[in-house]
Order: C-alpha cells, then sequence, then structure tokens
C-alpha cells in the first residue's frame, strides 16, 4: 500500500461560465465519492474574475487513484467540459508536504517556478531571526529571568515560531522578493 496521493490541477474556464463551471466540478466530486479510497476535494480561485481554478482531489493510495482516473466516469465527466476547460498543470504528490519533509515523489506536467537558492532563504530568514530573537530574549531577561531555562526556553520559542511562521516570514519575503527570485 502506497501513500496518500494529492493531484493537483489549474485549470482555465472562461470566468462567464462560472456556473457551469460550478456544477461541473460538483458532478466531478459527486462521482469521484463513489470510488474507494477517496480522501477528498477541493478548489479555489486567485479571485471572483478569475479564468484560472486551482483544484485538489486525494486518494489513499496510488492505486486508488488510478482506478479513478482510468474510470469511464472520469472520462465521460472530462469530455463533459471539453471546449469550456483548459488544464494548463497538473501536479502529483506523495508524502508528507510542507516545512519538513520533501515528497517522496512528485510528478509535474507542466514547469512550476522555481524556488529561490537556499542560500538566499537562509539569509532573508536570519534577516528576521536575528532581531526577533534579540527582542524576545530581552523581553524574557526583564520579565521570566527568575523562571528555569526549560520553560523559559519553551516559552520564548512557542511566542516566537507562530511570529516567525505567520508574520514575519510572509511580510519579509514580499519585502526581499526582488532578491530572492532575481
Amino acid at each position: 500500500m502506497s501513500a496518500p496521493v494529492t493531484v493537483s490541477v489549474t485549470r482555465h474556464v472562461d470566468p462567464s461560465h462560472t456556473t457551469q463551471m460550478l456544477a461541473w466540478m460538483q458532478a466531478g466530486t459527486s462521482m469521484a465519492e463513489k470510488f474507494d479510497g477517496f480522501l477528498g476535494s477541493g478548489w479555489v480561485r486567485p479571485s471572483a474574475d478569475s479564468a484560472d481554478w486551482h483544484m485538489l482531489y486525494r486518494f489513499a493510495d496510488a492505486d486508488s487513484l488510478a482506478a479513478w482516473e482510468a474510470s469511464p466516469q472520469r472520462a465521460w465527466w472530462l469530455e463533459a467540459a471539453a471546449g469550456d476547460v483548459e488544464e494548463k498543470r497538473r501536479e502529483r504528490r506523495t508524502g508528507i508536504e510542507g516545512w519538513f519533509d520533501e515528497p517522496a515523489s512528485v510528478e509535474l506536467l507542466s514547469a512550476a517556478p522555481s524556488p529561490p537558492p537556499r542560500w538566499k532563504q537562509m539569509v532573508t530568514i536570519f534577516m528576521v531571526f536575528l532581531p526577533l530573537s534579540l527582542v524576545a530574549n530581552f523581553v524574557a531577561s526583564q520579565t521570566i529571568a527568575g523562571w528555569p531555562l526549560v520553560p523559559r526556553v519553551v516559552l520564548v520559542t512557542t511566542v516566537m515560531t507562530p511570529l516567525m511562521t505567520y508574520v514575519f516570514l510572509p511580510w519579509i519575503t514580499r519585502r526581499m522578493s526582488w532578491w530572492l527570485h532575481r
């Protein structure tokens, strides 16, 4: 048995066909739900008038996904939107995505933008981490200096981690994008 597989598809749709697109996606989801291993699906658009729709669907393993992708139901569903929907990009991922592990496998059917070099990522993180760490340690030395080391470090880390992840790293990444992606 393999790991769960998530498929991300970007489709281009004429914005005047939004109602038809919603019905088409609901029909596809209803059919996929009847297949063993289906774990869910969803979609998002960058804005209400965007022509790009980003769709995700997930199956428990590669065999379940293959059964859905080879099914006559899916073939009929895709044919129903032929001419109205243009697939621009498809990516298939397995493994734990995100900050910590590389995906076990990635299959791209179109080129994805390349991330900045790791040394630039490191410099950008350092630009935020150093001042935040200095401030956090200064505040801790003024307020909880008498605490034992482990609880003090746990508290400082518990405060710094969400600040870094949700506030300061997105902020510095936007400010430094000219350099990161040069």
